[in-house]
């Protein structure tokens, strides 16, 4: 089966989804809300979905990873972007990964595309949020009991059996 990540440009989408990040927050309470989204959307895929934040210019910083529900969160380290990380994946990727990479970076979209993966940009993968977690919303107003989705016949002779095999006493 084919491993399918979504690499995320974290301080890109950030920036670019003004309508959900507030500038006035710390830029920490807006890291969280982000993975927390794609923390949710990833509930809904099964995507593989990598955040990167930039800290090149973070003096002596050695980069790390987080665990955050299930996706991963890096932060690169110093002297090295988010984009030399992005790139550098899509380059070591196993044959058969499948690649996504969301930025509205037009010369990163262009050099990720050369180099074998996907591109996204943040209104596209805002739009594809939004309509899964819509569509997962709809979804769940469905009854997940058998008996709910039968009809009324199988449900007497349902209910008849139950009684006439002692089930119910």
């Amino acid at each position: 089966m084919q491993t399918e990540y979504l690499l995320v440009d974290g301080y890109n989408i950030i920036n670019a989804w003004r309508s959900i990040f507030d500038k006035n927050s710390s830029l920490e309470d807006n890291r969280k809300a982000l993975c927390d989204l794609l923390s949710d959307y990833q509930g809904y895929t099964d995507l593989k979905i990598v955040v990167i934040f930039d800290a090149h210019l973070v003096p002596e910083g050695k980069g790390s990873l987080i665990n955050h529900d299930k996706i991963k969160v890096i932060f690169t380290k110093s002297n090295q972007t988010a984009d030399n990380f992005i790139e550098r994946f899509v380059v070591d990727a196993h044959y058969g990964e499948k690649i996504t990479v969301v930025t509205n970076d037009y010369m990163e979209q262009k050099t990720v595309l050369l180099k074998g993966a996907l591109r996204m940009t943040a209104s596209e993968l805002q739009h594809e949020i939004f309509t899964r977690r819509k569509s997962a919303s709809v979804n769940t107003k469905e009854s997940n009991y058998i008996i709910d989705n039968l009809d009324n016949e199988q449900k007497r002779k349902l209910l008849r059996i139950k009684h006439e095999d002692g089930f119910v006493k």
